[in-house]
């Protein structure tokens, strides 16, 4: 198991809206992050988008429960977001399950991340959420 990616996993576990600043001691200025729904270049956009993100959520937080190193500076975190925002869900929890690969030398430069979109945010809007429902009921 990586010593890098359980410092890792757990620096990124405690960020929350009162410390982006520690974003700067766990990416490098050149990090590019990507997700089903974004890509980011630059620690500074990085961390507007995290800015964002704890704006618009009430609760958010990551469980990691795995860690694969594949290689010297390269390796997956697997883990569980929750989260809750006002408009989706009525504001209830939603759970996301997901993981991340990540490459580095000395902090995380490469970032990509692994999850079902649908299930992040599709799934939980009023007439969208209503149509994938059916549809996912049709194919089961």
């Amino acid at each position: 198991m990586s010593d890098f990616l359980q410092r890792f996993a757990s620096g990124f576990a405690a960020l929350d809206a009162s410390n982006l600043h520690r974003l700067t001691e766990l990416y490098s200025d050149d990090i590019h992050f990507s997700d089903p729904l974004h890509e980011i270049q630059g620690l500074t956009a990085l961390q507007d988008y995290f800015s964002e993100l704890y704006v618009n959520v009430s609760e958010l937080g990551f469980s990691f429960h795995g860690y694969d190193q594949v290689e010297e500076g390269s390796g997956y975190l697997r883990w569980t977001l929750q989260f809750r925002h006002p408009h989706l869900r009525r504001g209830q929890m939603i759970k996301v399950i997901g993981c991340s690969y990540l490459q580095w030398h000395e902090k995380v430069y490469r970032h990509r991340d692994y999850f079902d979109a649908g299930a992040l945010l599709y799934e939980h809007l009023p007439v969208m959420g209503t149509a994938i429902g059916w549809l996912k009921g049709r194919l089961a």
